[in-house]
């Protein structure tokens, strides 16, 4: 399925012609299909080359060296979380991954609410510090396209930035290793949405991914060269009381004869701060849309969705 492709460069062009059609080109596409194709997203190809070939250096570690990084108190949000720990929301089977994840290292003497630290890895140098450089650059490209909704909405530009500057975000490197025996099911990672405000996803490293359509139909989505693929999530659509929808996907398997290969994937998950509240937005409420979600604070949201999947108890 050919996603609707989007250039960012046009909305940070200073024309503000070109600025009012990439705002409408976006609201649409996430009203018709909630994923779309970001092009000169900021991000630059190098650091997410080095990305990946530092997450395959660290997923290639044995299991006893990654299970340090495992810290269980810290609920997957920060280091390792090991194969088969993560599953989606109604959904009892585990995902067939690992991943590692890295979040915010605050800035500005930032008090509001307590990140746990990064987990370093030691074995391989340059690991944290290109974690911490790739965060910083889908975190600029996200509060652009969150500035986009924004105005689409009807709010003003700069609405989500001081909720996002300093917020919860996180950067998840994921790996889906060989298939070594018949799998129980087709179904790599079972069908979910995300849990935040918008995902930013670097083209994983091979096909697999599927959206749901509106007309209740799996469609693959090819990872694009030099794009990225950006989708609403469970935050926004609640925010917006449904109007800007959070797309379903999966995780399919591979072909048999590609059951021998690793898929690897990173996105980024763009999280407002903990005291951000989600109150359906007075704007996207009307006679025909009555308000469909109660009010709760992101952080709130957050721990709920996160017993949902297994990761908090």
């Amino acid at each position: 399925m050919a996603i609707p492709s989007v250039d960012l460069a046009e909305f940070l062009s200073g024309d503000p012609v070109r600025k009012a059609t990439f705002v409408q080109e976006l609201g649409k596409a996430y009203e018709d299909v909630g994923f779309v194709a970001v092009k000169n997203h900021g991000v630059p190809d190098e650091l997410i080359s080095d990305l990946y070939k530092y997450v395959q250096e660290f997923f290639s570690l044995p299991s006893d060296q990654k299970r340090k990084y495992e810290i269980p108190e810290l609920a997957g949000q920060r280091g390792y979380t090991s194969f088969g720990k993560e599953h989606a929301k109604g959904s009892d089977a585990p995902d067939l991954k690992e991943f590692f994840q890295y979040g915010q290292v605050p800035r500005d003497n930032f008090k509001e609410e307590e990140y746990p630290p990064n987990v370093t890895v030691n074995q391989i140098a340059k690991f944290n510090p290109t974690f911490d450089k790739a965060y910083r650059a889908f975190e600029k490209s996200g509060t652009a396209l969150l500035q986009a909704i924004a105005l689409y909405l009807g709010l003003d530009e700069h609405y989500f930035d001081e909720y996002v500057h300093n917020g919860n975000s996180i950067l998840r490197s994921i790996h889906y290793p060989p298939i070594t025996s018949e799998p129980k099911s087709a179904i790599r990672a079972e069908q979910h949405e995300d849990i935040n405000l918008i995902t930013l996803l670097v083209g994983a490293s091979a096909d697999g991914l599927q959206i749901l359509t509106k007309q209740n139909e799996w469609v693959g989505v090819t990872s694009l060269p030099e794009q990225i693929v950006v989708n609403v999530g469970d935050m926004l659509q609640r925010l917006t009381n449904n109007k800007l929808r959070s797309t379903t996907h999966r995780v399919v398997n591979p072909a048999r004869e590609l059951w021998h290969t690793s898929r690897f994937s990173i996105p980024f998950f763009l999280h407002p701060k903990s005291s951000m509240s989600l109150q359906c937005l007075d704007s996207c409420i009307d006679a025909e849309h009555p308000k469909a979600y109660p009010d709760a604070t992101a952080g709130e949201y957050l721990d709920e969705r996160l017993r949902e999947i297994g990761l908090k108890k």
